[in-house]
């Protein structure tokens, strides 16, 4: 009986990044559902995180941006001028 090549789209590339074991390829990129759902735990709950400082102002508006700057001219500056 003749060996069947197996499919190389189906053959398993790379480790998990859970475990480093080998990764199969119907839970790729993972090795087994187990490592996979270890991983979706970590991320629900906020395991992954990228250093930094926090950011005070969450909505991402400068709270200074409303102020004008010291020495400038009010709008409609041209108010009283000749």
């Amino acid at each position: 009986m003749a060996q069947s090549t197996p499919d190389p789209s189906k053959i398993a590339k790379g480790k998990c990044p859970i475990c480093g074991d080998p990764t199969e390829y119907e839970q790729r990129p993972f090795c087994s559902r187990r490592c996979a759902n270890i991983d979706l735990y970590k991320w629900l709950s906020n395991g992954y995180a990228i250093a930094g400082k926090a950011d005070e102002d969450e909505d991402g508006d400068d709270a200074n941006a409303a102020a004008p700057p010291s020495g400038a001219r009010p709008a409609g500056g041209d108010e009283g001028e000749d």
